[in-house]
């Protein structure tokens, strides 16, 4: 059984969640912890979050909205190499398309990943999420999630 919360980060957890990395094959599909930290001081609509289940750190994720009709983004979520496959990305993003629909009172949301990331594609479909036909500047697929009654 797992209990996935999705917390701030702060003194006390930057150490650990900036030990956070991915398979080999995977890092040309995504940032570094690092590389996102860096990104989120210098645009503060970035919010950053640590992924636990109990009180173990096993993902790191970025959310945030911008525009004056905010677009509300999911822009990265990294489940570390060590707990890949027991199904706590799925549980993260669940939790994370709530924490960003109530905080921004919005019923879409938005993530974007690079072609080929055959894992990422079917995790996001298989919550709801779609192709917009769209590609954001660095080439990435943007998918979109609608809100409906009967997410679970």
């Amino acid at each position: 059984m797992t209990c996935i919360r999705i917390k701030e980060i702060d003194a006390n957890n930057i150490n650990e969640v900036r030990k956070i990395s991915v398979k080999k094959y995977q890092r040309f599909f995504i940032e570094t912890v690092d590389e996102c930290l860096e990104e989120a001081a210098i645009y503060k609509q970035w919010c950053p979050v640590a992924i636990y289940d109990y009180d173990e750190i096993v993902g790191f994720a970025m959310y945030g909205a911008f525009g004056k009709n905010p677009d509300t983004w999911i822009d990265r979520i990294i489940i570390d190499e060590k707990y890949q496959g027991k199904g706590f990305g799925k549980l993260a993003m669940k939790e994370l398309i709530k924490i960003v629909t109530e905080k921004y009172n919005v019923i879409t949301v938005y993530l974007s990943f690079v072609e080929g990331n055959d894992v990422a594609r079917k995790l996001y479909e298989n919550l709801g999420f779609n192709f917009t036909g769209d590609y954001d500047p660095e080439g990435e697929l943007i998918y979109k999630f609608n809100l409906t009654e009967d997410f679970k």
